[in-house]
């Protein structure tokens, strides 16, 4: 049975985008270390190793898969709306330590903060909207926050190629606009209403414990969507936070450390809105899911076959930026709010983002010495990462278009 919906269109929207901008927020951290990363190796004197390691303790990776992991719990606990208004505080303390950074420690110490913020922030927002969303729209409204999530990047990155030349000083004020964006969802959050669906499911029963979430109907959905979406983000995130680095690093044109990253998250930006969202509600998401599967294969492959150089970089950004709009990302947040019950989605979710973007942390270990070593071994081990994503998600892909909550709920 549909559950009643008495909010107004307009209502829902700005609830939606007041919950996504947590993932503008998020992937706005992870793009304006990337701009300020090769500014800061310089000024400390940093080396590969430890340039690993700001990678893989940012809102990236580890950090963020921590405090997810906690968010989620407390989320299904406590109510989404606890955790989503008071969180972005501890954000914009986090980003005072990156604002303020004269030391490597800081970088660390706010990108631990920052990521912890986030992380919790996600699952709590990701469940909003999917709960409160209409039942036939949840794919677009979902597709709002990815929207929000590529906006951050490009954002930043358009910014940054018009604060670089100032330095740390300029560059700083990437980091001053999130924290300012932070306070003010605090107090345009406080206006938003608690999840109805999470009301009544408290209301009907007690919160169950994590052996309902490790059950094996529901860890089976949480190790399919780990391994659809952990592989592609092991891409993805090198893709975000190294790729203006490694542009630097070749030595290809300055402007083209931030325009051509910018360019990836505008042409997604345009896929999610021209595809995603007019398409995922009322199509096989299986063969939506399957062809940006197989052009994430092909861009991929380009760079491990022709190399690292400008021409190259330019196509895979064109064929990527397409590609993830109606990706495996957009995907994976419409999926972990539907493949688990109101009671426990929240926590389910945070689990899931929490092995990825600690998967991801340990890698992102790595991939500065394997991308200065090797790139082209670096980019068929990326390909790699890709073909498992998409061959995973393609056979166990859920089609869940159309159908409420309760729809799937009682299908399980």
């Amino acid at each position: 049975m549909a559950h009643p919906d008495t909010t107004s269109s307009r209502e829902h929207w700005r609830n939606t985008i007041l919950a996504g901008l947590a993932n503008y927020i998020d992937a706005g951290s992870i793009v304006s270390g990337s701009v300020a990363l090769a500014l800061w190796k310089e000024t400390y004197h940093l080396s590969d190793n430890f340039v690993g390691l700001i990678g893989a303790f940012s809102a990236n990776a580890i950090s963020a898969g921590i405090g997810a992991l906690i968010g989620g719990r407390l989320c299904d606990l406590f109510g989404r709306k606890k955790i989503y208004q008071f969180d972005m505080l501890f954000y914009a303390f986090g980003m005072l330590f990156l604002i303020f950074a004269a030391a490597p420690w800081m970088i660390i110490t706010g990108f631990l903060l920052v990521g912890l913020a986030v992380g919790a922030d996600i699952p709590a927002s990701w469940s909003l909207i999917a709960e409160q969303a209409p039942d036939h729209e949840r794919g677009a409204h979902s597709g709002v926050a990815q929207m929000l999530w590529y906006l951050g990047p490009v954002a930043v990155l358009i910014a940054g190629y018009f604060l670089k030349p100032f330095g740390i000083s300029g560059v700083r004020w990437l980091f001053i606009h999130l924290a300012v964006l932070a306070l003010a969802l605090t107090f345009l959050r406080s206006r938003m209403k608690e999840s109805q669906r999470w009301e009544e499911s408290v209301a009907e029963a007690k919160v169950p414990g994590w052996s309902a979430v490790l059950s094996p109907r529901h860890l089976g959905a949480v190790l399919y969507l780990v391994t659809m979406y952990g592989m592609w983000n092991l891409w993805a995130g090198y893709n975000g936070f190294f790729t203006p680095y490694l542009i630097e690093q070749n030595h290809l044109p300055a402007w083209a450390a931030t325009v051509v990253p910018a360019g990836y998250f505008g042409i997604g930006m345009v896929s999610i809105l021209l595809i995603f969202m007019k398409l995922s509600d009322k199509i096989d998401q299986r063969l939506l899911f399957g062809i940006s599967a197989a052009l994430h294969v092909v861009g991929m492959a380009l760079l491990a076959v022709f190399g690292f150089t400008l021409k190259i970089v330019v196509i895979h950004i064109l064929i990527m930026g397409i590609a993830s709009g109606f990706g495996a990302q957009s995907f994976f947040q419409l999926w972990s709010a539907e493949l688990f019950p109101t009671a426990i989605r929240s926590t389910a979710q945070g689990l899931a983002f929490a092995i990825v973007r600690i998967g991801l942390g340990l890698w992102s270990l790595a991939v500065p010495s394997l991308a200065a070593n090797n790139f082209t071994e670096l980019a068929w081990i990326l390909t790699g990462f890709l073909v498992i994503s998409g061959v995973v998600g393609v056979i166990w892909a859920p089609r869940n278009q159309g159908k409420s909550l309760e729809q799937l709920d009682a299908e399980r």
